[in-house]
């Protein structure tokens, strides 16, 4: 079980939050909190409206209404790279990396703020631009090491397999520093080894860093082993939230999710 510290306010807390496509409603009035230092999950059956509930939070799709607080600021008018800066990052479910850049630079390229993006930074102060480049590929090959990949370095990222690419994701998350990852079906496509693999690593991360993670996944069992809380959507609304041993006896989720 995840390290589950207290908090007076959560890290992200969103409420009345809705989405509709052509007339139907893909989110309806959800809401969700998040505490600071926890591993939450955000499960639901097919179409429950879960990665458009994230889509929502970090605003790569507008709500119609609703509002999001992460860290104390309402954050739903930012944009997403705003949003991203604040500390807020998210992960896909097909892992989005740059297929000819080498691992490596994809996760130094995921570093934010860099000198070197600045034209007369770098005409003006080469040897500041250089000194943060080394440090970043240190960090950079750090968090693959973290991972698993450091192996992988130098090879091209679109020869990865679909888990080493789940992983490389996370690793250009954590590039960003956050306050909260949202990990949008880390396990999904992932032989059963690279799983524990990755629920290892978030657990470490969650234990050793107090890092923050909201999870949507399908695989009942890596949400059971790793979160404090579970949130449950059922056509686009809140069906019901509390700790794995509750969600798993809960009626209306024995009846909504699992069929039963």
């Amino acid at each position: 079980m995840a390290n589950n510290q207290s908090s007076e306010l959560p890290l992200l807390a969103a409420s009345g939050l809705a989405k509709s496509f052509g007339g139907i409603k893909a989110v309806n009035e959800a809401e969700i909190q998040v505490k600071k230092g926890s591993i939450t999950g955000l499960i639901g059956p097919n179409g429950a409206g879960k990665t458009t509930l994230f889509n929502l939070l970090s605003n790569f799709i507008r709500p119609d209404k609703g509002r999001v607080i992460f860290d104390g600021e309402q954050i739903q008018q930012l944009q997403p790279h705003k949003i991203a800066q604040q500390g807020l990052i998210r992960t896909f479910q097909v892992a989005r990396t740059l297929s000819r850049l080498s691992v490596l630079e994809n996760v130094v390229l995921a570093a934010q703020k860099q000198t070197g993006e600045n034209f007369w930074q770098v005409q003006l102060q080469p040897h500041v631009v250089a000194k943060e480049e080394k440090e970043l590929r240190d960090r950079a090959m750090f968090l693959l090491d973290k991972v698993g990949l450091a192996a992988k370095a130098q090879d091209y990222a679109g020869g990865l397999s679909g888990g080493q690419r789940k992983l490389l994701e996370m690793a250009r998350a954590l590039m960003t520093n956050p306050k909260l990852i949202l990990l949008d079906e880390p396990a999904a496509g992932v032989n059963p080894r690279l799983i524990d693999d990755i629920c290892d690593r978030i657990i470490t991360w969650n234990r050793e860093e107090g890092m923050t993670f909201l999870i949507i996944e399908h695989n009942m069992d890596v949400i059971m082993s790793l979160c404090d809380r579970v949130w449950v959507l059922a056509e686009g609304q809140n069906l019901a939230d509390g700790t794995p041993a509750e969600i798993q006896t809960n009626p209306k989720v024995l009846q909504a999710y699992l069929g039963q």
